[in-house]
């Protein structure tokens, strides 16, 4: 009972400090402040809850726990995460959404192919992840590829959407003064239609970060050399280590949210004269 009271108090003084959080105009880096105070107050309520109640590791580590276990096992998580993201998801995250982006330029040229495309584009992108994997192991073998060409399926068709949607984004006053002007085509392209894109290019590359990610470890399940974040996750679970399945999926975590911030950094970089980004 004094383990729930306790995590009643902690989730009454969270709720409080970001309430007061809200309703001042923080700026610059203490725009974090709101949602580190949440975070860091579900973490004190999980370690008092599971602690208080005696939770049995297997069934939920305590926080404390997981962190001794990352603290313990940086160079598994390090090997996992170079097999998993560096080779796999980000190799098939350039791939894929690059493809993508040269295929919406042909598509926006060719209307019959728009026209086609899209429509297989969103049949295929409702396949589920784990039936394509299987068949790209089989095709590509247990190594890394296979895990890039699961995730080069997952990011093509978002990727492809985005970039033919904001391709069509530019204004026709717009499109009709380039022509008055004898704009060629790839000037029309250079200068009008991809900055009026661009704000689609980077949702299309925000999505993809976290599809990118969940592809590759989703594939490992179905065939992985001893290293990567799915085998290690598939594995521990089998062995009821639920300290380092969670260690894996708070790495995973983080550095999906970091892939993603890079790239919405990037985005802002790009796109600063954007009304979105001048807010």
């Amino acid at each position: 009972m004094g383990a729930l009271i306790a995590a009643a108090a902690v989730w009454a003084g969270g709720w409080g400090l970001n309430a007061i959080l809200a309703r001042r105009a923080l700026r610059g880096p203490a725009r974090l402040l709101p949602p580190l105070v949440f975070g860091v107050t579900l973490l004190v309520i999980w370690e008092l809850v599971v602690r208080g109640l005696n939770v049995s590791p297997v069934l939920l580590p305590a926080p404390s726990a997981i962190g001794a276990r990352i603290a313990s096992s940086t160079a598994v998580l390090w090997t996992d995460l170079r097999q998993t993201f560096f080779k796999g998801a980000l190799t098939g995250y350039a791939i894929g959404c690059g493809a993508a982006f040269l295929t919406g330029i042909l598509a926006d040229r060719v209307p019959f192919l728009r026209r086609g495309l899209l429509p297989v584009g969103n049949f295929v992108a409702a396949l589920p992840i784990i039936g394509m994997a299987p068949i790209m192991v089989m095709w590509f073998g247990f190594d890394w590829q296979s895990k890039a060409a699961v995730v080069v399926l997952m990011c093509f068709f978002p990727m492809l959407i985005n970039t033919v949607q904001g391709l069509a984004a530019a204004e026709p006053m717009q499109a009709d003064l380039m022509r008055t002007y004898a704009a060629s085509s790839w000037q029309s392209l250079l200068y009008l239609k991809l900055p009026a894109a661009a704000p689609f290019l980077f949702n299309g590359l925000k999505i993809c970060t976290t599809l990118a990610l969940i592809g590759a470890i989703v594939a490992e399940f179905f065939g992985s050399p001893t290293s990567g974040m799915g085998f290690r996750i598939s594995t521990e679970a089998g062995r009821l280590a639920l300290d380092m399945v969670w260690a894996e999926i708070a790495a995973a975590a983080v550095v999906g949210s970091a892939f993603y911030g890079a790239v919405a950094l990037l985005e802002r970089a790009a796109t600063f004269w954007h009304p979105a980004q001048r807010g």
